[in-house]
């Protein structure tokens, strides 16, 4: 089969997308970045549900255009026996297929792992889905923000006090995202030395468990439930959100050696010799009063000021940047982390480029457009005969 648009260390690798929406979408996404032909499978009629979400350029959807750009397209009923055949034939060129329904989905079509394996036995086959295939809870339905909710991320998120607060991105969905990718990785490296291939079960409610860390440890260690912190890290301090004249800033003073770094540069040394302020333990005992005492610095000049100071004495620390100042920063201007492509309905958009720098690999300025649905029908049917 031909290859993927992208050069990079998956060139070569074949992925059948059935997903559809964010999780799925978004694991096959990476893949593509890294350099996979990404053939995505969609039901007649409407295609995937994203096609229909907002925001839209020219009608076109900026939303499905951002995590599918550089896959292809073909409309498969796979309920019809034609179309099924044509789906075999993808399945036995195929080195990944990946899928985000409801599990017993794809045993009640015939394509569960059980029925592909020993038809293809290298083919990797991953499910990514909001309970996993085991469990009692398997058969619930679940969109990002019903796992940011079970999963615990919603009650560690806002401030003391307040409502519930979703993420401001959809980590559900990323989360589950990313970890597929990584386990869909880990298998075509297995393959290599076994010559078979694996299923890879990803559940998103497991995957917000796995992201919570530092909280998880907290309960296991206390036994009590953390609660939401507002910008504040639970175990270190300083490390949060502090008010300027101006702005806001976040300092992230680490270590004692940091924290000593930090007096200095705020012109008060003597906090460092503070007794309640010794030892990282003892700052986060004390952390009302030593963000009142750090504050009362902090508000008497503007947030530029005090950036210029804490680079200078080499203290992590930043401005909170709107979407808008974070896109236009000179750092992911440099990273080449904004990249265009030309779609021919809605013309040049800009996009959120590839983190993942490979050496060896290039990472162009452009990209493949999102494919239309059905877009690429004509030259895979071409391929397989």
């Amino acid at each position: 089969m031909r290859p993927s648009p992208v050069q990079g260390p998956l060139s070569g690798i074949t992925v059948i997308d059935l997903s559809r929406i964010l999780a799925g979408p978004y694991c096959t996404f990476l893949m593509a970045e890294m350099g996979a032909r990404v053939i995505k499978v969609e039901t007649p009629g409407k295609g995937d549900d994203a096609r229909e979400y907002g925001p839209f350029v020219k009608g076109r959807s900026a939303y499905f255009m951002s995590v599918n750009r550089g896959k292809e397209s073909i409309v498969l009923d796979l309920k019809k026996p034609e179309d099924k055949k044509i789906f075999e034939k993808l399945l036995a060129e195929a080195d990944v297929l990946v899928e985000n329904f409801r599990p017993q989905t794809m045993e009640k079509l015939g394509y569960g792992w059980e029925h592909l394996h020993p038809k293809f036995p290298k083919l990797i086959y991953a499910a990514a889905s909001g309970f996993g295939h085991t469990g009692p809870d398997s058969q619930r339905p679940a969109y990002d923000m019903v796992v940011q909710g079970l999963g615990g991320i919603m009650s560690v998120t806002g401030h003391p006090g307040g409502p519930p607060t979703r993420s401001g991105m959809s980590i559900g969905d990323i989360g589950a995202g990313l970890y597929t990718a990584v386990a869909v990785n880990a298998a075509l490296f297995a393959r290599a030395s076994s010559g078979k291939g694996s299923k890879v079960d990803i559940s998103m409610f497991d995957c917000q468990l796995a992201l919570l860390e530092n909280a998880a440890m907290r309960y296991f260690v206390s036994g009590k439930a953390p609660g939401p912190l507002g910008a504040r890290h639970p175990s270190i301090t300083p490390f949060e959100a502090f008010d300027t004249q101006t702005n806001p800033i976040i300092i992230a003073a680490g270590n004692d050696s940091l924290f000593v770094k930090l007096a200095s540069a705020l012109g008060k040394p003597e906090m460092a010799k503070d007794p309640r302020y010794l030892t990282n333990d003892l700052r986060n005992q004390n952390v009302d009063a030593l963000k009142g005492e750090i504050e009362a610095v902090l508000k008497t000049k503007p947030v530029g000021h005090w950036m210029d100071l804490l680079d200078a004495a080499g203290i992590p620390a930043g401005p909170i940047n709107n979407i808008a100042q974070a896109i236009d920063h000179r750092q992911a201007k440099a990273r080449n982390m904004v990249i265009e492509l030309e779609d021919a309905v809605a013309g040049k958009m800009k996009f959120i480029g590839n983190p993942m720098k490979i050496s060896g690999f290039p990472d162009p300025s452009t990209r493949a457009p999102a494919p239309d649905l059905d877009g690429n029908r004509a030259q895979i049917l071409a391929e397989l005969k």
